[in-house]
């Protein structure tokens, strides 16, 4: 049943992250876009909903049973940013919301491994900071401007999110092997950047004190 539970939240989270990406499809300005992408997260940390690229950061700071939700996290993610997609693609702006997808999707796919995992770590760093600063912030306004700079720079500084990726994916209608390859190089890479950083930041912290 927790499973369960956990798995319909990371659908939950998914599906926010795809709001995210709708927004940011529908609009010419970058700046913009990567603005209102924010209320993907926004949503999930007010909520508290499972994002993947969330949870995974605190892996080592918790419990086995944390880390066999990481998973399930994960599938939860990729089945709402696929509802979230299905329920643009039913929309008018369809056309063109496929369109701008591809053209996104055509550049991941063209690039290599390493550079997508590379670019994975360094977006996870961002959603650390964006994660833990709301978590952490005893001022209400920095809560929100964590979250607000950390996705506004992960997207224009053009790293990689795989649960955003997922999202691109399935509007572009790409999936296949070398989209699963792009995806699981970037949530390695999503991984490895989130982990790293979180380790390193308690163990500074605590060295502080």
């Amino acid at each position: 049943m927790k499973r369960t539970m956990v798995f319909l939240s990371g659908i939950l989270a998914g599906f926010c992250v795809g709001l995210g990406g709708l927004v940011f499809l529908s609009v010419e300005n970058r700046i913009v876009g990567s603005a209102l992408f924010t209320v993907g997260l926004f949503v999930i940390c007010t909520f508290g909903f499972h994002l993947f690229t969330g949870k995974v950061c605190y892996v080592f700071q918790n419990d086995q049973d944390y880390a066999l939700d990481l998973p399930v996290i994960w599938l939860g993610n990729l089945a709402g940013t696929g509802i979230a997609a299905g329920m643009g693609l039913l929309g008018r702006s369809a056309p063109a919301l496929r369109e701008k997808a591809l053209t996104m999707c055509v550049v991941k796919m063209d690039d290599s491994l390493l550079s997508l995992f590379v670019l994975g770590i360094l977006c996870n760093i961002l959603i650390y900071i964006a994660v833990d600063g709301y978590r952490r912030n005893p001022h209400e306004l920095g809560k929100y401007l964590s979250l607000f700079f950390g996705v506004m720079v992960f997207i224009l500084s053009g790293t990689e999110h795989c649960v955003a990726d997922m999202f691109y994916f399935w509007i572009a209608g790409v999936w296949g092997g070398r989209a699963v390859l792009c995806i699981l190089a970037i949530t390695l890479g999503n991984a490895a950047g989130g982990i790293v950083f979180a380790t390193l930041h308690r163990v500074v912290m605590n060295a502080a004190k």
